[in-house]
């Protein structure tokens, strides 16, 4: 028996509307996850891309359990010598809350060409308007 490949015409991608209001940030992510990388999906195969596209509202409004919130620090570096920052979760939600989800999300995919690829499929607003009307995205339960 030989393995089954999807071409390229076969894969379909849809679209997906996640509300984040008042859910955990790495079970939200776990889940986005494996939406864009396919895995829900029968014809699913690891070095192809078979996922669908992600729209996520209302990022200012995701939670983190226990002490987390004021426990948790994102890290960036300039490249310079000493040039490290450890920005808070509660100082990253306030400016960026989109980020603290793409990031989330970005753990846990591949991290290689294809993850990349990946990654341009997570759109996330911190309001609950967006731009992909057209696309009629159908929303997701977690």
């Amino acid at each position: 028996m030989k393995t089954y490949t999807p071409k390229a015409d076969e894969i379909q991608h849809d679209w997906w509307l996640v509300d984040a209001t008042d859910k955990p940030l790495g079970r939200l992510a776990a889940e986005i996850a494996k939406v864009i990388r396919g895995k829900h999906k029968p014809m699913y195969t690891p070095h192809l891309d078979t996922g669908d596209n992600v729209v996520v509202i209302n990022a200012e409004k995701v939670r983190l359990t226990g002490k987390k919130a004021d426990q948790k620090q994102y890290f960036r570096h300039s490249g310079y010598m000493g040039g490290e920052r450890f920005i808070p979760f509660r100082r990253m939600i306030e400016t960026h809350p989109e980020r603290v989800i793409e990031l989330a999300v970005k753990g846990m995919l591949p991290k290689n060409a294809l993850g990349r690829v990946l990654r341009s499929k997570l759109k996330v607003y911190a309001g609950t308007e967006h731009p992909h009307q057209g696309q009629k995205p159908a929303p997701l339960e977690l």
